[in-house]
């Protein structure tokens, strides 16, 4: 099955020779520049692109289109070329849209030469950027893997390749630029969709059309028109026109709010429109279903689920999830900001009663403090009830996105697990806890994570509140039975034979947390106890570990053994390092470091104290994993507005029987598949 990337995700490639599929609802400029191990391109010489479109491995398209194939072989590729990234832009032709954000969202595939999809990434969030590093192909230990970036340029192709290292990087835009426009005349014209959805008729590439328009070479599908009310969807076999959809608007509004008047490009459409059903601070390229009620004529339209960006619900409802996360991000970013400048203001002008002597004292230098200081209070309170309006649409929101959520996504007492079904399809994602602000602490975001997992965990058993437990072993207890609901989870929502998981428990101290699963039978095998236990879980993992990159590198999948268990594994540490000794250390780094790519997983339930003796020696190892706490902790730094968020485990609620009963249907799913 394909994988649906994310930003910042990779992807390993198995393939030596792999084609790069562009879609867009527009014409766009498709391209790429090999980099060496440092990143840097040297020359134009390393830019492949519509006026010099071939390079050593790599061809790329010589036309502006809507659709592209771009053709990678690895075999061909020099030996000093390390990274290969994918450009997309839009031309600068005449009626062409100035940014990507005034278009639905481009989405660039890797396929193999047959057209199986391996990988696939929808460009969303771009807005004012008109040029794009869509993917990257790096070299990593002799094996080839994809990235999706995402990294869009609002100066167009000059600074993107200015970003590259590239001298000259204006005048190399200028070239590409005329060399698109001497082919122009050989794009192909598309087809678009009337509103009627009876007549189909050709369309130009250029002028008022061009917004509407997709190529029509390979496999095209009708082009939506700005003002048509049909949604779109797609399934796994590609995207494909749905009935029209009541109340849908499809638009983004011109102010951000919902109602507003629609900014489509399209001539002879309405002025008005149906209500944009969207959260007035998230933009989206996909239409979401029709809403079950009706947005009141006075106020805001009640809110969606499912009302994001995505090829499918689940993709949907992740999206939207983070969504809400950006815009609570945001909104508390722009509150503390505001009452940060409430503070300086309120300080320089205390200061400047303090450094006039004639108000320094008596009547007016009281009154000047209390102005600045009734200043003060009511920037505050303006920027409160922004906050607050901001709050009291995310908790709407959450209050209809939380049940709607799949199994995946849910908490443990939502009441979709009372009717769970093993799947037969692995989710996109999984979520790990819940996340909140302390300016909005009633207010609850899923922490998803993309499946699979791309790191380890690592539970904290000593996180620095443990001295408010009264025993000792209350703590520890407490984060075995996080991994084990985490576990669970990870079991429950993969299909049959699909997930597995194997338990460490060198001293056999967490026998009564690991019950569950031990009592359901959907452990691999008894938790592993003593150095030799220990030894023989760590050294079959390791060989699986080496035997399947060994596989992939050499392109020989089907070359493996045939009693080998290619299913994911989680791997449960418990206590660690009691039970290691150096050599067991060593194979543990090596599978939290390539575990991952090959199916391999560690969850870690440790204090990293008790590995104190170890010195720097292990630090590589706890950076390489994500950690998490069995209490609410204020750890997770977000890089993007400087936050520090509290997460909240995912744990099971007390006096819940769910996990049980969850699990024993996963036994019985396992024992039918076996």
């Amino acid at each position: 099955m394909a994988a649906e990337l994310v930003r910042g995700q990779n992807h390993p490639l198995s393939q030596n020779r792999i084609e790069i599929r562009i879609s867009a609802d527009v014409p766009v400029v498709a391209g790429a520049t090999l980099a060496d191990e440092s990143g840097r391109v040297r020359g134009t010489d390393g830019v492949a692109h519509p006026g010099a479109p071939t390079l050593p491995g790599i061809e790329v398209s010589r036309q502006a289109a809507a659709e592209h194939r771009l053709a990678v072989d690895f075999d061909a590729m020099p030996a000093a070329v390390h990274r290969v990234s994918v450009l997309i832009a839009l031309p600068a032709t005449p009626g062409a849209p100035p940014r990507f954000g005034a278009v639905a969202a481009p989405r660039a595939a890797v396929t193999g030469l047959d057209g199986t999809e391996i990988a696939g990434y929808n460009l969303i969030g771009l807005d004012s950027e008109s040029a794009v590093v869509a993917l990257e192909l790096y070299r990593r230990q002799g094996a080839w893997k994809i990235r999706a970036v995402g990294q869009g340029y609002a100066e167009g192709l000059t600074g993107l390749l200015a970003d590259q290292g590239l001298p000259g990087a204006a005048e190399l835009a200028r070239g590409i630029e005329q060399a698109v426009a001497r082919g122009l005349a050989r794009a192909v014209p598309a087809r678009t969709a009337d509103t009627d959805r009876s007549r189909r008729t050709a369309a130009s590439v250029t002028g008022a059309d061009l917004p509407g328009t997709a190529s029509a070479a390979g496999s095209p599908y009708d082009a939506q028109a700005p003002d048509d009310t049909a949604g779109r969807r797609a399934t796994s076999d590609g995207p494909v026109e749905s009935e029209p959809t009541p109340g849908d608007a499809g638009r983004l509004p011109a102010s951000g709010g919902p109602g507003a008047p629609a900014t489509g490009t399209s001539s002879g459409g309405p002025t008005g429109g149906p209500i944009d059903y969207t959260h007035p601070k998230r933009r989206r390229t996909s239409r979401p279903p029709a809403p079950e009620t009706p947005a009141p004529a006075d106020g805001p339209a009640p809110p969606v689920a499912g009302d994001a960006a995505g090829w499918s619900m689940d993709e949907r409802l992740y999206n939207q999830v983070w969504g809400m996360f950006e815009d609570l991000a945001r909104s508390t970013a722009a509150y503390r900001s505001a009452v940060d400048f409430a503070e300086s203001r309120m300080e320089k002008e205390l200061d400047q009663v303090l450094s006039d002597p004639r108000s320094r004292l008596g009547t007016a230098g009281d009154a000047a403090r209390e102005a600045a200081q009734a200043r003060q209070a009511q920037l505050v309170d303006q920027a409160r009830a922004a906050l607050d309006r901001d709050l009291a649409q995310l908790t709407a929101e959450s209050e209809v996105v939380e049940p709607a959520l799949p199994p995946a996504y849910a908490r443990w007492d939502n009441p979709v697990w009372h009717e769970y079904q093993v799947p037969t399809e692995s989710p996109m994602a999984v979520r790990l806890g819940d996340l909140h602000l302390p300016e909005s602490a009633p207010l609850r975001i899923p922490m998803l994570v993309r499946l699979p997992l791309e790191r380890g965990l690592w539970i904290d058993s000593g996180v620095p509140d443990a001295s408010l437990f009264e025993e000792a072993g209350e703590l520890r207890h407490l984060a075995l039975q996080t991994a084990v609901a985490l576990a669970a989870r990870l079991l429950a929502v993969h299909p049959a034979g699909e997930f597995g998981v194997q338990v460490v428990d060198p001293a056999g101290a967490g026998a009564s947390a690991f019950a569950p699963l031990t009592g359901a039978g959907v452990l691999d095998a008894p938790p592993a106890v003593g150095a030799a236990g220990v030894a023989g879980v760590l050294g079959r993992l390791t060989e699986r570990v080496d035997l399947v990159q060994m596989a992939v590198r050499g392109g020989a999948s089907d070359a493996l053994p045939p009693g080998l268990d290619t299913s994911r594994q989680l791997l449960i540490v418990h206590d660690f390092p009691h039970g290691f000794d150096d050599r067991a250390v060593t194979q543990l780094r090596y599978l939290a470091d390539e575990g991952p790519d090959v199916g391999v997983h560690l969850l870690l339930v440790a204090d990293r104290e008790d590995a104190a003796a170890y010195g720097p020696l292990l630090d590589p190892l706890w950076r390489s994993l994500m950690r998490l706490t069995p209490v609410p902790d204020d750890h997770l730094a977000d890089p993007w507005v400087g936050h520090a968020w509290t997460y909240e485990p995912g744990l099971v609620p007390p006096g819940s029987h769910v996990l049980q009963q969850v699990l024993a249907r996963v036994a019985t799913a396992r024992t039918k598949h076996t």
